[in-house]
């Protein structure tokens, strides 16, 4: 299997503006964003599908995505943090999570663009606040 984009994340060949980590997954900010803050979480290990995972690693996952939402929320002024699984792009199990004010920011044809040190500022701000509950 050659090694997704999010692999390349994981194994330091591609740069990512990373929010949290531990030994089995890492949360990134997404590069093509729906709204300001909004972050993949995806186990280290790849696996294609998010319903290929094993229990364990499937539900590790989703209690990772659950450290790191909240610290989204304080971060990125918001109504809620949004969860989709889609899975077509990137052959690479991942969770978004999305700040939303509506419905309109979970629509993924519906691209932001930020610039490299907007993209710096956010994620600092979430990794502080992750680091800080």
């Amino acid at each position: 299997m050659e090694a997704s984009i999010f692999t390349k994340i994981v194994n330091g060949e591609i740069p990512a503006y990373k929010i949290a980590e531990d030994d089995r997954y890492l949360a990134f900010l997404d590069v093509f964003p729906t709204a300001k803050g909004h972050t993949l979480v995806i186990p280290k290990q790849q696996v294609d599908y998010i319903f290929d995972l094993d229990d364990d690693l499937y539900l590790g996952l989703m209690a990772f995505a659950k450290k790191v939402a909240p610290a989204i929320e304080k971060a990125i002024p918001c109504k809620r943090i949004g969860v989709a699984v889609v899975g077509i792009e990137v052959p690479h199990a991942h969770v978004h999570l999305i700040p939303l004010n509506s419905m309109q920011d979970m629509n993924f044809a519906n691209k932001k663009k930020f610039s490299q040190e907007e993209f710096e500022e956010v994620a600092s701000k979430i990794r502080e606040a992750y680091h800080a509950s």
